[in-house]
């Protein structure tokens, strides 16, 4: 991908009428949706629009504003990547160095290299739950996960979306620095970049932050949860910020900013050819996502917290950053069909998600799927339902209908709607034919048994 400093779209309307056309549909969207408070940062390099709307608590009432944080979750992760590419840009790690070489924890798994904790295809396991999680550290929780008999594959040969990676990702940047990575993070990063500070279950921010919501099933009504992260999950998922924060980000990601140096920049941009990552996205860099729309490549990230939800994508040619975040659940669907109506009101095709597939043909019945598939803790198992056709479990939950295709894809059924979604893939082992692993919206996990 060439790197340089981009060309600036036109956009279809003036400056004061775009951002009053931006304002009046976020306000829409989140009464539409449910969604208590929302910001919106769109930069084109000549232009930055910058809104919010609602409220940051729903008990409190204390109104968003634009400096208020939102916890960002999963798009932690993009700025855990910058913080080891900037220790490798300084010559003090190497990309395609095993991990084992700096953290013993992973001594178990010698092949595995810091580019695979970044692009997810180091084989790892998701890890437990949080609070399974809180009770134990670094150390020790990744080497009970990274142990050959819990590889999902070979290093470097497919994609399974890891938290593990990221906490083993975030002990490297502990182990260089000497600083714990909440300190490298602010130093290097989050203060060079303009962002004041802020961290899941830091009880000592000092900037507005907003509470996740969810709706409570009994009145309709949302209500405010409280985040639930192990601390030693920080690297994965503890950063809170705003959009304008993000959009700084995003920024330095397309070469207006010194903060990331060109080789930095592009290296998270840069597609990684083992990173498949299915329902999750197009394709995935050094901690950042692909997505095609059309003729077009955006790149970023998305993060759920305990009733958050953000995103940020960047167009490498066009030059346009787009940063979302709200505090609720339902702002995800807030985000799709605002990013779908982006093309009418500014003239940019932002693509949500991954590109819609290719027509696959006709479902096929693919009964060879059938059996028990791990992922760390995860059990997810596909047995027949009423009708002949797969359905899938997780850990003894759920009841998703699979709707298969020829070329190994399937489609998650609603029950309720019928509804299909993009859910992932099975991956056939080329010397025996047989099914051997399933990904399930980006996480991947090996057949156990038959069935």
């Amino acid at each position: 991908m060439p790197y340089s400093v981009p060309s600036v779209p036109a956009v279809p309307c003036a400056p004061g009428q775009l951002r009053q056309d931006l304002q009046n549909r976020l306000d829409a969207l989140a009464a539409t949706h449910g969604v208590p408070g929302a910001q919106l940062a769109l930069a084109t390099g000549t232009q930055t629009v910058s809104l919010h709307t609602g409220i940051a608590d729903a008990a409190t009432g204390t109104p968003f504003t634009p400096d208020t944080a939102v916890a960002l979750g999963s798009l932690t992760k993009p700025y855990t990547a910058a913080l080891v590419l900037l220790l490798v840009d300084d010559g003090d790690l190497d990309l395609d160095e095993p991990v084992a070489d700096h953290l013993t924890a992973l001594r178990g798994l010698p092949e595995v290299t810091i580019r695979h904790l970044l692009s997810h295809t180091g084989g790892l396991p998701t890890g437990p739950d949080s609070d399974t999680a809180s009770a134990t550290f670094g150390a020790r929780y990744l080497s009970s996960l990274c142990t050959p008999d819990q590889a999902l594959f070979p290093p470097g040969t497919d994609f399974s979306y890891s938290n593990a990676g990221y906490v083993a990702a975030g002990l490297l940047v502990e182990e260089i620095t000497g600083m714990p990575w909440h300190e490298a993070v602010r130093v290097l990063l989050l203060e060079p970049l303009g962002t004041s500070a802020a961290f899941i279950g830091d009880s000592t921010v000092t900037r507005p932050w907003a509470a996740g919501h969810a709706v409570n099933t009994a009145t309709g009504r949302v209500r405010p949860v409280q985040q639930n992260l192990a601390s030693l999950e920080a690297p994965a998922g503890a950063l809170m910020a705003g959009a304008d924060d993000l959009a700084a980000f995003g920024n330095a990601l397309i070469g207006r900013s010194h903060v990331l140096p060109p080789a930095v920049a592009k290296g998270m941009l840069r597609a990684e050819r083992a990173a498949r990552p299915g329902a999750l996205a197009d394709g995935w860099g050094l901690g950042i996502a692909h997505y095609r729309h059309g003729e077009d490549l955006w790149c970023g990230h998305d993060g759920n917290a305990q009733g958050t939800s953000c995103h940020l994508r960047v167009d490498p040619s066009s030059g346009v950053v787009v940063a979302f975040t709200g505090n609720a659940g339902g702002a995800t669907a807030l985000w799709r069909e605002l990013a779908a109506e982006l093309e009418d009101l500014a003239g940019i095709r932002v693509p949500a998600g991954p590109a819609p597939a290719e027509d696959r043909g006709r479902p096929v019945r693919l009964p060879e799927c059938w059996g028990t598939y791990r992922n760390g803790g995860a059990d997810y198992r596909i047995t027949g339902g009423p009708d002949g056709s797969p359905v899938l479990s997780i850990n003894g939950d759920l009841a998703l209908p699979l709707v298969c295709y020829s070329d190994l894809t399937y489609d998650l059924v609603d029950p309720d709607t019928g509804r299909r979604e993009p859910g992932g893939r099975f991956h056939r082992d080329p010397v025996t034919g047989r099914i051997e692993r399933v990904q399930v919206s980006g996480r991947t996990a090996r057949r156990t048994d038959d069935g």
